[in-house]
C-alpha cells in the first residue's frame, strides 16, 4: 500500500474515531440540556479548537448547567469559580504561601489549575481580578512570584454572564473578550423541550446522574486530529477577507483582531472534522462567523445611536464578502 493510501486510510480512521467520542459527549450533554443542538456542537466545537466559550444569557436558560454538563462528560479535573466582586486574582491563579517547618515559599495552585475550568457570572468580578484570566486563556501558564507554571491540556475555560442585569457587574474588557473563541446565547427553549425539562427535571436532576464518556487523553488526541485538517489557501483568504472588512467597515469603531482569524480558521478545523472532512470548506468559515467574530466588535457612535448592533452589522458584512468556489488546493 503506497503512503499516500495509508495515509488517507488512517486520516479516515482518525475521523471516525472522533465522530465516535464526539457523538457520545453530545448525546451525555443533551440528557441536561433539551432542544439546544446548535448550542451544544458550538461547545464541542470550541473544546476541539482549543479555544475558549464564552456564554452569554438571561438568567435560568441553563448557561452554568450547559458548562456543568460539558465538564462531567470528559473525566478530567475540573474547577468551579463563582466569580464575585470581592474575588481576589490570588484565587484565580494562586499565591505563593510560606511554609514554616521548610523555611521556604510554597505555591499553592489556584482555580484555573484544570482541564476545564467553570467561571460563573464571570462580569461580577473586579477588572483587577478579571485581568488574572489574561495570561493563561492565551499562554496556557500561570506567572507567580517570577515563576512560570504551565497548564495541563486540554485547558479551557467556559465562562457565563448575564448581558441584561448591569447592577454589580464590570463589563469585560475587549482584551477579555478577545481571548474567547465564541459566544453563544443558550436562549429560551421550545414548548416541546420545555416540557420534556419538566418531565426530567422535577423529579430528580440530570445532571447529578452524568458520567463521563471520555477522557482527557482522548481530547488530546482528537485536538491532535483537528490540528491536521486541512486549510486551502483560498479559505484562508476569505477567512482574511471577512476580518479586513470588519476593519474597514463606517459602522464599526473596532474590528476583528488577527486573532479572531485565527480563531475562525481553528474554529473551522474543528466543524470540518466533525463532519468527517480533513478538508475546510468556506461555508464551514461562513458559518462560524458569528458566533467568533461578533463579540470582538464595537459598533461605531452612529449606528449605536441608530440601534444597530454588532451581530446585525457584521450579518451585512458578511453577506458583502464573495465565498470562493468549494475546493482543496
Amino acid at each position: 500500500m503506497s503512503t499516500s493510501i495509508q495515509d488517507a486510510a488512517d486520516g479516515g480512521a482518525d475521523l471516525e474515531t472522533l465522530a465516535r467520542v464526539v457523538g457520545r459527549v453530545r448525546a451525555n450533554i443533551e440528557h441536561v440540556i433539551e432542544g439546544k443542538p446548535d448550542v451544544v456542537n458550538a461547545a464541542l466545537v470550541v473544546l476541539l479548537a482549543e479555544g475558549h466559550l464564552l456564554i452569554e444569557d438571561v438568567p435560568g436558560v441553563g448557561k452554568t448547567q450547559l458548562s456543568k454538563a460539558l465538564a462531567r462528560s470528559i473525566d478530567s479535573t475540573v474547577r468551579r469559580i463563582q466569580f464575585t466582586p470581592d474575588l481576589l486574582p490570588s484565587d484565580v491563579t494562586g499565591v505563593s504561601v510560606f511554609n514554616q517547618d521548610t523555611r521556604e515559599f510554597e505555591f499553592r495552585p489556584g482555580g484555573v489549575f484544570a482541564n476545564i475550568v467553570v467561571g460563573d457570572e464571570i462580569n461580577r468580578a473586579s477588572p483587577k481580578t478579571q485581568s488574572a484570566l489574561l495570561e493563561c486563556m492565551e499562554e496556557r501558564q500561570v506567572t507567580v512570584d517570577n515563576s512560570t507554571y504551565l497548564l495541563e491540556k486540554p485547558f479551557m475555560v467556559i465562562a457565563t454572564q448575564n448581558p441584561i442585569e448591569m447592577e454589580g457587574t464590570y463589563a469585560l474588557p475587549e482584551a477579555q473578550r478577545d481571548r474567547f473563541m465564541a459566544r453563544v446565547s443558550v436562549g429560551y427553549p421550545v414548548e416541546a423541550a420545555e416540557l420534556a425539562m419538566l418531565g426530567a427535571h422535577t423529579t430528580n436532576n440530570p445532571l447529578e446522574d452524568l458520567e463521563a464518556v471520555t477522557d482527557a487523553g482522548e481530547i488530546r488526541k482528537l485536538i491532535e486530529i483537528v490540528g491536521r485538517v486541512h486549510v486551502a489557501p483560498p479559505v484562508q483568504r476569505y477567512a482574511v477577507a471577512l476580518a479586513t472588512a470588519t476593519r474597514t467597515s463606517p459602522d464599526l469603531h473596532l474590528g476583528a483582531s488577527p486573532r479572531a482569524t485565527l480563531h475562525l480558521v481553528r474554529a473551522a478545523k474543528a466543524v470540518a472534522a466533525m463532519h468527517g472532512r480533513d478538508y475546510v470548506l468556506p461555508d464551514d468559515v461562513h458559518g462560524l462567523a458569528r458566533p467568533v467574530l461578533a463579540h470582538r466588535l464595537l459598533p461605531s457612535v452612529e449606528a449605536a445611536m441608530g440601534g444597530r448592533s454588532s451581530a446585525s452589522i457584521l450579518d451585512g458584512i458578511v453577506t458583502g464578502v464573495p465565498v470562493p468556489e468549494p475546493g482543496r488546493a
